[in-house]
């Protein structure tokens, strides 16, 4: 995990991505390899989460492909038969982190609450998903929480834009920040993947100050 956690801060900012037909996953891909972002957090939300997956990890095997909104651990298997590299949830839940590490399968669950962190840190996690950031409390809230936690580092998702993501960068205990800012629904849609490469590279740019 360590090593994906180093891919992670490289990157700065992991795109957080909706995709609702897989004829959208390798345009997609390409996009953000090409706007120097080769990575994705592709939601479980949609029917065509664990395909679009398979397209964009074989089309780009250099990319760092995870699952988001994992809530069972059936999506994990689906996941990672799919080609996942790591797992993310919305929140803690046992069962899903338990089955993860039984496996030795990279997951950054949600945690907004100390109850929450204290649990992740006692199964040995490194890094935790704060989700959702600006809602939950944004920086000042990962800033207390990080006090007695020192050893873990956060991944805050949710509300992070342009705007502000030099300041959660700028706080060492945050590893790097989930966006969905540059790979908004409507682009995908469209099919504006110019539009989202060059957000992608406004993001990278954005980020690369504090990497």
């Amino acid at each position: 995990m360590k090593e994906l956690y180093e891919q992670f801060h490289k990157l700065g900012v992991v795109p957080v991505v909706v995709i609702d037909e897989v004829k959208d996953a390798a345009p997609l891909a390409k996009a953000l390899v090409e706007g120097g972002l080769p990575c994705a957090e592709v939601t479980f939300r949609t029917e065509a989460a664990a395909e679009s997956i398979k397209v964009m990890t074989q089309a780009y095997p250099e990319m760092l492909v995870g699952a988001g909104t994992v809530l069972t651990t059936e999506q994990v298997d689906e996941a990672v038969a799919a080609g996942a590299k790591f797992i993310v949830s919305p929140g803690f839940d046992p069962e899903v982190v338990d089955y993860c590490l039984a496996k030795n399968i990279p997951i950054l669950p949600g945690c907004v609450t100390p109850s929450e962190v204290a649990q992740a840190v006692k199964r040995g996690l490194k890094v935790v998903k704060f989700f959702p950031a600006e809602q939950a409390g944004g920086l000042a809230m990962i800033k207390a929480m990080a006090a007695p936690y020192h050893q873990l580092k956060f991944m805050p998702t949710g509300g992070i834009n342009p705007n502000n993501l030099k300041e959660y960068l700028a706080f060492d205990k945050i590893l790097c920040c989930g966006g969905s800012w540059m790979v908004k629904g409507e682009l995908v849609k469209s099919g504006n993947f110019e539009k989202i490469k060059e957000l992608t590279r406004e993001a990278k740019e954005l980020a690369g100050v504090y990497i």
